[in-house]
């Protein structure tokens, strides 16, 4: 017997006169024979039969349900994909509705970068990074918010981040800095459901070429000329110079070492300079040797007179950048380069200059001859002692570094 069989209406007498309509045929084996008053019914029923004839051979069943055609579609196709698995779909539901969590993707990129600032703000006050990457990290957010002004968190894609690193046409090491600025942005709104994804991650850095190239640096000649101009001109900042360029300090006086630094840190006694966790940028105390000439310009200006911060600081180094053009840590880079040449020891150097040997093997080897280096390290005072004995204390700014930010 065939799995389905077609269907027939006939017409037929009861032996009580009255006339039937009869539905007969083949459903799945078995025989179908039912009576109804009116050929309409009859019929009805005939098509009904056939749709469950045709239902159970293709495997499909007739169920009564409150699911939208779309809805029963969709839970078809969910069922297929469940073949072979182990676990009914109840299981698989409770999962999602138990760890999946909605992305907040109408949150304002204002809205995010003030908690991102706020979160690096408190990195900063645990002492995690400096005060000086809080700033780039601002500054670069603040571009970033200028760019794309009243726009959600969704809306920056792939495509219009690219056009904002390559902004101003920069060159690809800065694209590769504001690339790491704003992907860790991004990775912060990632880990709050701000986003779906970092659109970043699609985004490769471009390639630098990697060249050995020398730190900008003054000769022996020039270092004379600016401490005898700071000497003649300013004697109160002496001390700030003296130790930028003969020890090495970081000079930024926005966030340099030198604003952290202590009287106590320098030790003539013992001819060391102690910069300890607190002052170093880079969070790793070092020891620096104090030359010859160092310990005379600090023992001619004496830092309980000559503070190593004096009021106007700030003042006095725009007129010495003014005079002998000083770059960003071109004091610092001159006292390593002299220090190289004078001993030839990279190992040494990078210690006493915070670095790693392969920076100074970089940037700072074969700079200046071991000549020009001994000339760097005679440079002396003119002044004596003596003359610097009746001067009245210096005063010195209560919080460098927090008022020298402000001013620059």
């Amino acid at each position: 017997m065939a799995a389905t069989s077609s269907f027939k209406i006939v017409r037929f007498k009861n032996s009580n006169g009255t006339t039937s309509w009869r539905v007969s045929g083949w459903l799945a084996g078995t025989r179908i024979r039912k009576n109804f008053k009116l050929r309409e019914e009859a019929a009805t029923e005939k098509a009904t039969l056939e749709i469950q004839a045709l239902q159970k051979g293709s495997g499909l069943q007739t169920v009564a349900t409150s699911l939208s055609i779309e809805q029963v579609r969709e839970a078809e196709a969910i069922f297929r994909r469940l073949t072979g698995h182990h676990h009914p779909l109840t299981f698989y539901l409770d999962f999602a509705l138990s760890n999946y969590r909605e992305p907040l993707t109408s949150k304002l990129l204002t809205d995010a970068v003030r908690d991102y600032k706020a979160a690096k703000e408190h990195e900063h006050q645990q002492d995690l990074i400096s005060a000086m990457h809080v700033t780039r990290i601002k500054r670069e957010m603040d571009r970033l918010v200028k760019h794309f002004p009243n726009v959600t968190m969704a809306e920056i894609t792939g495509a219009r981040l690219r056009d904002y690193l390559e902004l101003d046409r920069v060159g690809h090491k800065t694209y590769n800095n504001r690339r790491g600025h704003v992907g860790t942005f991004l990775k912060f709104a990632l880990e709050r459901d701000w986003i779906v994804e970092n659109p970043m991650q699609r985004i490769s850095a471009r390639r630098l070429r990697k060249r050995r190239y020398g730190a900008v640096t003054l000769s022996a000649q020039q270092a004379t000329g600016m401490m005898a101009f700071v000497e003649q001109e300013h004697p109160a900042a002496v001390p700030f110079f003296a130790l930028c360029l003969f020890a090495g300090i970081r000079p930024c006086v926005r966030s340099g070492e030198i604003l952290r630094l202590r009287p106590e840190h320098i030790r003539i006694d013992s001819d060391i300079v102690r910069i300890d966790g607190e002052v170093s940028k880079v969070r790793e105390p070092r020891s620096i040797s104090i030359q010859p000439n160092l310990a005379a310009w600090l023992k001619t200006y004496p830092l309980e007179k000559f503070p190593i911060i004096p009021t106007n600081l700030q003042h006095i180094r725009e007129k010495v950048v003014e005079k002998f053009s000083l770059s960003h840590d071109v004091m610092r880079h001159t006292f390593i380069s002299m220090f190289v040449a004078k001993f030839r020891s990279i190992g040494e150097a990078a210690l006493q200059a915070g670095n790693s040997e392969s920076i100074i093997r970089k940037h700072y080897l074969d700079l200046k001859s071991k000549e020009e280096a001994e000339a760097f390290f005679r440079i002396m005072p003119k002044r004596s002692i003596a003359e610097n004995a009746a001067a009245t204390p210096a005063p010195a700014l209560p919080f460098p570094s927090d008022t020298l930010r402000k001013a620059g």
